[in-house]
């Protein structure tokens, strides 16, 4: 399983992916699932990927090769933000069939991708693909867009993340979000990748790389775990739990 998250702020964007893959339990590795594609004042993208790792290998493969040979349409040649997601929408559903004919089993070839970038002048835009080939987009009342075992990192995006987050306490929030999933689900783990895109510098935006024993997620990890602790005790209190509460018993009659 995986876990990768996007969110769209005007500010700019914020991605975080985690590094683990799981065919089972006795094959348990780490690939990277956050690539990025930057042309300096020109245009930045950043692919994240989820499902068959076979199928994402290949249309990485693929959208590199495209680039390499000035196969169009690619990632230089497309012009808007739509252009671009149906290109990689595109790759992953033929990927996907040419997996399908060659398979002689009942293997799932499905992948899920988040698309984020900006061309030039252009609002920075976010994508979720489907396996089919369909998308959604982040809109002002969903700014963040999740792949992969997205259930335990919700609750806090729906809590703290709007338009207006600030660039940098959405990304906290994004560690907060990869931190919970990590704690409740062994498929999801480190390295972790968080990348900062300020919109409209169009360059490779700030990466933080997270190891399993790097110093500040370990602090991160403990601060937000005692914050939780101390909001727990700070919540109302019932009311037998007060000391001017008076108890009146209950009268137990006897038949």
């Amino acid at each position: 399983m995986t876990y990768c998250l996007s969110i769209n702020t005007k500010q700019g964007l914020v991605l975080c992916s985690d590094s683990r893959t799981n065919a089972g339990f006795d094959n348990v590795s780490t690939y990277n699932k956050m690539h990025t594609f930057s042309w300096l004042n020109n245009r930045f993208f950043t692919i994240m990927s989820s499902g068959n790792l076979a199928t994402t290998q290949l249309v990485l493969k693929k959208v590199r090769s495209d680039l390499d040979n000035g196969t169009v349409p690619n990632l230089l040649s497309v012009n808007t933000m739509q252009e671009a997601t149906d290109y990689v929408a595109n790759i992953s559903t033929n990927v996907q069939g040419l997996h399908v004919v060659r398979d002689t089993g009942s293997t799932n070839f499905e992948a899920t991708f988040i698309m984020a970038g900006q061309i030039g002048a252009q609002t920075p835009e976010t994508s979720l693909i489907y396996p089919q080939g369909n998308y959604i987009c982040e809109s002002d009342e969903h700014p963040y867009l999740q792949i992969g075992e997205i259930k335990y990192g919700k609750p806090i995006l729906d809590r703290v993340i709007s338009r207006d987050t600030d660039l940098n306490h959405a990304s906290r929030c994004a560690l907060v979000s990869m931190n919970s999933t990590i704690r409740s689900n062994l498929t999801v783990g480190p390295p972790i990748d968080l990348l900062i895109y300020e919109k409209d510098s169009l360059n490779g935006g700030r990466l933080v790389h997270l190891t399993e024993n790097d110093t500040f997620a370990k602090q991160f990890s403990d601060a937000w775990n005692a914050g939780l602790a101390k909001a727990l005790q700070e919540l109302p209190r019932f009311e037998w739990e007060e000391e001017s509460f008076q108890s009146n018993p209950i009268q137990q009659q006897n038949y």
